[in-house]
């Protein structure tokens, strides 16, 4: 089990994951559309993780949910780095009622995020502009380079949830052992 913390003056957060787990979600960070995103990124990653934070919510969003996927994305790090004997690359097309979103993964250390959700406005009280911001962090944390391309779809919290599940499924596919691949990269390391 690996865990990662982080203090700040906005935000004290606790992840503990385990990369090959069963699906196992305990979330709590005080944002509840967002608690549920984690859940099903957990559930269909087949992660175990526990996500604890108290942030400045008071405020609003922004600091939990940035703060919460950095911390995420360094315990990954820590479980996948140095990447051997794993695929490296992982996709998943994911629906969702009439939504549909695709993401392209690379555990190649390198960080870089396309996003192109055209997403605005609120699903409930959940500022819809913070998905791209856990996004970011999550992608320049664990390092990745992460795609994300909407297909089709009008219902926001479809749209999110159809992005989460299919970087779950993604970074599964991603991290599933190999033990041909070795070191999956023609400059022998990652």
């Amino acid at each position: 089990m690996i865990e990662v913390t982080r203090e700040t003056k906005e935000t004290q957060i606790k992840v503990k994951l385990n990369l090959y787990g069963t699906g196992k979600a305990n979330i709590d960070t005080g944002v509840g559309f967002y608690d549920h995103m984690l859940e099903a990124f957990t559930k269909h990653a087949h992660i175990d993780m526990e996500v604890t934070c108290k942030g400045d919510t008071h405020i609003d969003d922004h600091h939990t949910v940035e703060d919460v996927g950095i911390v995420i994305g360094q315990a990954l790090k820590k479980a996948i780095y140095p990447v051997q004997s794993i695929e490296r690359f992982g996709n998943a097309t994911v629906v969702m009622d009439e939504a549909s979103v695709t993401c392209d993964i690379d555990l190649s250390n390198r960080g870089y995020l396309v996003f192109e959700l055209p997403i605005g406005g609120k699903v409930g009280d959940f500022d819809v502009e913070l998905v791209e911001e856990f996004f970011k962090a999550f992608a320049f944390n664990l390092p990745l380079t992460l795609h994300l391309i909407y297909n089709r779809g009008k219902n926001k919290h479809h749209i999110i949830e159809a992005a989460f599940k299919a970087l779950a499924v993604a970074l599964r596919r991603a991290v599933t052992v190999n033990e041909n691949a070795g070191i999956p990269s023609t400059k022998g390391v990652l």
